[in-house]
């Protein structure tokens, strides 16, 4: 699922006050109430202020949010702490929907429900369910067609069935090429075992429900590895709250910014001037093995691959794979104006 910033949402600070906050929602969901503005962009947009607002509002549900850190982009890949991917809003004690003029606008996302399904069983949860302390009363009839019910939860407190989780792994042609293992930093959450949450007092979370964690690992590169091949570490996945623990899946996504990395081979770009692309010429190129001189034929059109054997990636049955140098002509920043005129004799 993604990650939601609800304070993006509203747009406020991450530091902003209970007052700001409410003052921020106020003003937009007079903007985007459906009874006011019937755009379904409006619709959509009414439903992400109430649950920002349903999060933020609330000092409990606040402060597990915050717990999560402040380093989350909006969209960004989220996966749930162990135990908090099975509660059911299909229906139950807390749950909100939204109806407007009989249209129903459906609930919480699956972000909201993954972190706060707990919190939304209890007598009181959801009892603002958005608009706690806010009066429409100001926007005349807009306001009539508004009602919200609250059905019974059927929150899933079951065990987690899967502790496994997978992340993608950026690797340089650097980290293939070096026999040494490459440290993997990744933040680690899961459900406090130690309390409920709810902004009891615990010395594990804080009162928060979730333990969040910076984790860093070793990891050794298998030779030839290929773009989402996974590589599987035992034991460094989620921990459920009877000790179990899953597996960490790391997919591999090659991400270089000198190399384009094909199994052992690599390519890598070389750029000259017109006048060597046409007379020829000799380069330095800077490789994984050290820098080498390498001859650009003359009449050398741009695209054109070199190729260096045995100055790529390790393979695995021994030696190295080639490096492509792909010939790339590019001009020089500034002509003087003899050059310019010297390429108007040529163009005749």
């Amino acid at each position: 699922m993604k990650y939601k910033d609800y304070y993006e949402t509203l747009g406020v600070k991450r530091e902003a006050t209970d007052a700001e906050i409410k003052s921020a929602y106020r003003k937009l969901a007079r903007k985007y109430h459906p009874d006011v503005n019937k755009t379904k962009e409006a619709e959509d947009k009414f439903k992400e202020i109430n649950e920002a607002y349903e999060v933020l509002g609330d000092k409990q549900k606040r402060q597990r949010y915050d717990s999560l850190g402040a380093n989350w982009q909006g969209g960004a890949d989220y996966t749930p702490p162990p135990g908090f991917e099975h509660f059911n809003f299909g229906g139950g004690q807390g749950y909100q929907q939204f109806n407007f003029n009989g249209q129903d606008m459906g609930g919480f996302s699956d972000f909201f429900s993954s972190l706060f399904g707990d919190m939304m069983g209890g007598a009181g949860a959801g009892a603002r369910g958005g608009f706690s302390g806010f009066d429409f009363g100001d926007m005349g009839q807009a306001s009539q067609g508004y009602s919200r019910r609250s059905s019974g939860c059927n929150c899933s407190s079951k065990k987690s069935e899967d502790l496994d989780v997978t992340k993608t792994l950026n690797v340089t042609a650097k980290d293939l090429f070096s026999s040494d293992p490459i440290t993997v930093k990744f933040n680690d959450m899961r459900k406090c075992t130690q309390c409920p949450g709810g902004g009891a007092f615990c010395s594990a979370c804080g009162g928060t429900g979730i333990i969040n964690e910076n984790k860093s690992i070793k990891v050794k590169l298998p030779k030839e590895i290929k773009e989402g091949q996974k590589i599987r570490l035992k034991g460094e996945g989620k921990t459920d709250a009877y000790g179990q623990k899953g597996d960490l899946y790391l997919v591999i996504t090659p991400k270089d910014s000198e190399y384009e990395i094909s199994g052992s081979d690599l390519t890598k770009e070389v750029e000259i001037t017109p006048p060597e692309a046409v007379l020829g010429c000799k380069k330095e190129i800077q490789t994984l093995h050290g820098n080498i001189g390498i001859k650009i034929p003359e009449m050398t059109s741009s695209g054109k691959m070199l190729r260096l054997k045995n100055l790529g990636l390790p393979k695995k049955s021994g030696g190295f794979g080639n490096l492509n140098a792909k010939i790339k002509i590019v001009l020089p920043e500034k002509l003087s104006q003899k050059e310019i005129d010297l390429y108007k004799q040529l163009s005749k």
